[in-house]
């Protein structure tokens, strides 16, 4: 990791900063704290950001001037992606995959949480469960 980060970001959050319908309080602050903090994610991140977005282009939700916005304002954060080798997916991230019933998406920021000791940024009630079984802390959850 180039610089240390404060969480684990998940593309749920990150989706929500795009699109109003979807904007949640919790996502807001997550996006505040990025003022001041950096946050790590998984390989997969962008992927999952372009996958979001071009589904969403095809829907008739943005048009190809409003992801090229999107983008530009999501490259200015401080987010670090952390590639992951073949086979930490072929064990570990399948390993967490099967334990919690997560797609290995999923399973792939609970490993990252697990493995730097970050909690975890995100809006999926499943991977949110996961984190919470596998002793991983939510981000900004007070509970």
């Amino acid at each position: 990791m180039k610089q240390e980060a404060e969480f684990v970001l998940d593309a749920s959050i990150t989706m929500t900063w795009c699109f109003v319908d979807v904007a949640s309080a919790y996502a807001d602050t997550v996006l505040t704290r990025l003022r001041h903090a950096s946050a790590l994610t998984p390989g997969i991140w962008p992927l999952e950001v372009c996958n979001a977005l071009a589904v969403a282009e095809r829907r008739g939700r943005i048009d190809q001037a409003g992801v090229s916005r999107f983008l530009t304002a999501l490259s200015a954060l401080p987010i670090l992606v952390q590639p992951e080798r073949p086979e930490r997916a072929f064990n570990n991230i399948l390993a967490l995959a099967r334990q919690y019933a997560l797609s290995s998406y999923d399973a792939s920021y609970l490993d990252l949480a697990m493995r730097y000791g970050l909690p975890l940024a995100t809006a999926d009630a499943r991977l949110k469960e996961a984190a919470q079984a596998a002793g991983v802390a939510i981000y900004l959850n007070d509970d």
